[in-house]
């Protein structure tokens, strides 16, 4: 069998038909590119059939039904398990201090972050990031001094208003 011919002169029908089947066009698209996957790693099977369409839209059938399976399962347990618990919105000081921190230079940032909300070592740190302990140090007081500075500078922003 020629696959490139039969995939020339059935993708299109084949689409047309996975579409009627989910309403989607990614879906559909989808579909059909699984279907032609799984007829390419049997195509020597498939050249023996009498209509190797049929096969391919057979698959397409089965694996729209498993999606609409899955679909139902997944919204039968979102339904069942009680609505998340809402999160308190950020502190003043937390928008703040993320504030500052993002006009941190990365490697700081990520020194910081990794120290202080990860409690990671220096020596972690440094293992983590390929730099030495004193580089390590070194994000770390200049990221501390430049927070110091910047949070600083907001806070007496805040007592002037």
């Amino acid at each position: 069998m020629d696959f490139d011919g039969f995939y020339r002169d059935t993708s299109r029908r084949l689409l047309r038909y996975a579409y009627g089947l989910t309403g989607d066009p990614g879906e559909a698209q989808d579909l059909v590119q699984e279907a032609y996957a799984r007829a390419w790693q049997r195509r020597r099977r498939l050249a023996g059939y009498d209509d190797p369409e049929a096969w391919l839209r057979l698959v397409v059938n089965r694996l729209s039904a498993d999606r609409w399976r899955r679909l139902g399962i997944r919204r039968a347990r979102a339904a069942a398990e009680p609505p998340p618990t809402p999160v308190a919105a950020p502190s003043e000081d937390v928008v703040l201090l993320v504030r500052a921190m993002r006009e941190l230079p990365d490697k700081q940032r990520r020194a910081l972050a990794l120290h202080y909300l990860l409690d990671r070592s220096i020596a972690e740190i440094a293992v983590e990031t390929g730099a030495s302990l004193g580089t390590v140090k070194s994000w770390l007081s200049r990221g501390r001094a430049a927070l110091a500075v910047s949070l600083g500078s907001l806070e007496g922003a805040r007592r002037v208003h």
